[in-house]
């Protein structure tokens, strides 16, 4: 799901025609998820089946664009799922009371990213979208990132 997302946001972004540095590392990360997908799936012996995702990715990038509102639902869509997966992050640290393997590190990185995409959007497209994504996406990851500070086990030395 997180490599569809990424691909909507790519392809909101050359859409709008807003600038290379704005969205450039999407494609990156697009490039990453694919590979180690491919590979996963090679290595299980369902390359056939990868092949079948990539074709369903690649019209799934053309019919994006037929109309603006099917894009601007994409983006809002993304959004919903994205914040939605956060949540039944949180709910499981409320239920578990256990941080467990989640990192307070990574998820501040996590933080700082929202805050810098908040930045770098207001001073480059301004696109509301956009913006209430990343808002979005910066709370529920202080909510998390605090979170998982509550609920971390210290270690106790004598």
């Amino acid at each position: 799901i997180s490599l569809f997302s990424y691909l909507v946001f790519l392809r909101y972004q050359i859409y709008y025609g807003y600038p290379l540095e704005t969205y450039l590392e999407y494609p990156i990360i697009i490039a990453q998820d694919v590979i180690l997908i491919y590979c996963i799936m090679h290595f299980s012996g369902k390359a056939r089946r990868a092949l079948f995702y990539a074709l369903i990715y690649w019209g799934s990038w053309y019919m994006l664009t037929l109309q603006k509102w099917i894009i601007d639902l994409a983006m809002n869509m993304c959004t919903f799922i994205s914040a939605a997966s956060k949540v039944v992050q949180l709910q499981h640290l409320w239920q578990t009371k256990d941080s467990g393997q989640a990192s307070a590190l990574t998820w501040g990185m996590s933080v700082y990213t929202c805050a810098a995409r908040i930045l770098t959007t207001v001073m480059t497209t301004n696109d509301l979208a956009v913006l209430i994504r990343f808002i979005i996406m910066l709370i529920l990851n202080i909510w998390v990132t605090a979170t998982v500070l509550h609920y971390r086990k210290t270690i106790k030395t004598d």
